[in-house]
């Protein structure tokens, strides 16, 4: 049975939904998964590890995450979330890490841009490889200000 909470954060709602007390999604301003009931109370450990997150006091989580995807998508996810709190990385250094051919890249973008867990494995990490942000699933502001909070850009002057 899948089950979801929802937390309101600096970036907008955040989805978490889980299964057998496993956390198996996360996901930013988006609905509510078809079939999910809310049951708050297995995600308590989760809402206090993002509102830590929020307010500067934790960079890593540490969850049960039980995540669907292929066996290529888990390799790449496990080198997203290598990627240390305040650092980036970009696609490429991604397919080298795991032994990805130069014209597997793409793959390896659309491996990270599946990432169903949003913010605990840090794909907002991942950058082009001329420092540009590109692709994130809840969005570039969203990117950008994950990346501001984590320290590994600047804040825009305005």
């Amino acid at each position: 049975m899948s089950i979801y909470t929802t937390i309101d954060s600096p970036i907008g709602e955040i989805v978490l939904t889980g299964s057998d007390g496993a956390l198996t999604s996360v996901k930013v301003g988006t609905a509510v998964p078809n079939g999910a009931t809310r049951d708050d109370a297995p995600f308590a450990e989760a809402v206090r590890q993002f509102a830590e997150y929020f307010a500067g006091d934790r960079t890593a989580f540490d969850l049960d995450l039980r995540p669907s995807g292929t066996a290529f998508q888990h390799r790449v996810w496990a080198e997203v979330a290598a990627v240390p709190y305040g650092k980036t990385t970009t696609y490429g250094e991604i397919a080298a890490r795991i032994g990805a051919p130069r014209d597997r890249i793409r793959a390896v973008g659309a491996a990270v841009g599946a990432n169903p867990l949003l913010i605990v494995r840090p794909c907002h990490r991942v950058i082009g490889a001329g420092g540009a942000l590109t692709g994130y699933a809840a969005g570039i502001e969203r990117k950008r200000f994950l990346l501001t909070h984590e320290g590994a850009l600047q804040p825009a002057l305005i």
